[in-house]
């Protein structure tokens, strides 16, 4: 089944042409109208009820043809604007947070999730090393002085998860006026120690993007990850992270439950956030999630939970056929770039499609044990796509 993807508007995303979510909506969708003015921030593709995918053929939403959900959501992001400082509750809060509030916490679900950069990609993850945090916060007195001696005095005595804690809630937890007193100061006294610490341009333009938004003085104590394409990183449940820009392939559990506290319009629930976020440190190097190759072909991103997993496809053009091993569930391919002819089966019998840039097609459960992509006419571009599916190649 080929399917039409679900656009979504958000305004952190990238305007016109310049989005990679457009511009594979121009090539997945013949009726898609480009807006110049308009920002694209999301495709998604899947069953959940905020953006379910359409089936090309018949129009009938992919949810109503599977009579049921799948359990991940597939996504494209092309990010302009950063994100908000977030955390996805766990299962367990996911249920409480739905009940309680379900206008804001849309579904029961938990969400880790995995972005794999598509281009150059930036993104706040975790908290830092304390050792560091405590020496940002001595080098940046505005920030210092903003925490207090109380606080930073702690975090003094005992660089650990508990005194960053101390550090980051008496941060989250300070009045707007006071927080954009110090980051303007920042902004105007210690320039050469954000040249020197290589925060200066990420601090301007969040800055400009967010004014005086607690948000700017995180990147004082989270990682700053710097993605080449192919890279990924993964979001268990309560890790802070914030996406800053860039385009990625995103893929989580089937659920849009967030938890926010800054660079955002949207609600801000900082309380919550404080509850659940993991204060654990981490160096940065350690946050960048490596696949698992399993020939010149094709790489899987494996994460630790049994909602979903990526499949990288990447065929030569002069390759003539490669078949994919697959196991019996449904999942989704998105074409990034070249074509080739998918040859599958399905309930109704052998299928074949050729598939370019921007096809997004439900690969079903009827076509394992393979899938086999064979050379398209004329086509001398290498081939490139990605698959969600669920995570059976985890070990229980």
């Amino acid at each position: 089944m080929e399917l039409t993807g679900w656009v979504k508007n958000y305004d952190w995303g990238r305007r016109g042409i310049n989005s990679a979510v457009a511009q594979l909506a121009m090539a997945n969708d013949p009726d898609f109208r480009l807006n110049e003015e308009e920002p694209y921030a999301e495709m998604w593709m899947g069953t959940h009820v905020c953006g379910v995918s359409v089936v090309k053929e018949t129009g009938e939403t992919l949810d109503r043809v599977l009579k049921q959900d799948l359990s991940y959501l597939f996504k494209v992001l092309s990010i302009n604007k950063a994100l908000s400082i977030q955390v996805h509750p766990n299962k367990c809060e996911a249920e409480r947070l739905h009940k309680e509030r379900p206008e804001i916490y849309k579904d029961p679900n938990h969400k880790p999730e995995l972005a794999i950069a598509l281009t150059p990609f930036l993104a706040l993850v975790g908290f830092q090393p304390a050792s560091d945090i405590r020496d940002y916060i001595d080098e940046f007195q505005p920030l210092s002085k903003l925490i207090g001696a109380e606080a930073v005095d702690k975090l003094h005595e005992s660089p650990d998860g508990q005194s960053v804690k101390l550090c980051y809630e008496k941060l989250m937890k300070t009045e707007e006026s006071e927080i954009a007193k110090c980051i303007s100061e920042i902004a105007k006294d210690y320039q050469k120690e954000l040249k020197s610490n290589d925060l200066l341009e990420v601090f301007t333009k969040i800055n400009k993007d967010f004014p005086g938004d607690v948000g700017v003085l995180s990147l004082f104590f989270l990682n700053l990850i710097r993605l080449q394409p192919g890279q990924a990183i993964y979001l268990g449940a309560n890790e802070i992270h914030a996406y800053l820009d860039g385009d990625c392939v995103e893929c989580m559990a089937c659920s849009d439950n967030v938890i926010r506290a800054g660079l955002t319009p949207k609600y801000k629930d900082v309380d919550q956030l404080l509850n659940s976020v993991i204060f654990d440190s981490a160096e940065n190097e350690r946050k960048t999630f490596i696949p698992y190759r399993i020939d010149e072909q094709v790489q899987v991103y494996i994460p630790p939970v049994s909602d979903f997993a990526v499949i990288n496809v990447n065929i030569d053009h002069s390759l003539e056929s490669y078949k994919l091993a697959i196991q019996a569930f449904g999942s989704i391919l998105i074409v990034l770039k070249g074509s080739r002819t998918l040859k599958l089966k399905t309930k109704d019998g052998n299928k074949a499609i050729v598939v370019t840039r921007g096809s997004i097609v439900y690969i079903p459960v009827e076509a394992a044990p393979e899938i086999e992509f064979a050379q398209a006419e004329d086509c001398d571009e290498d081939f490139s796509g990605y698959i969600a599916t669920s995570n059976y190649f985890r070990v229980p």
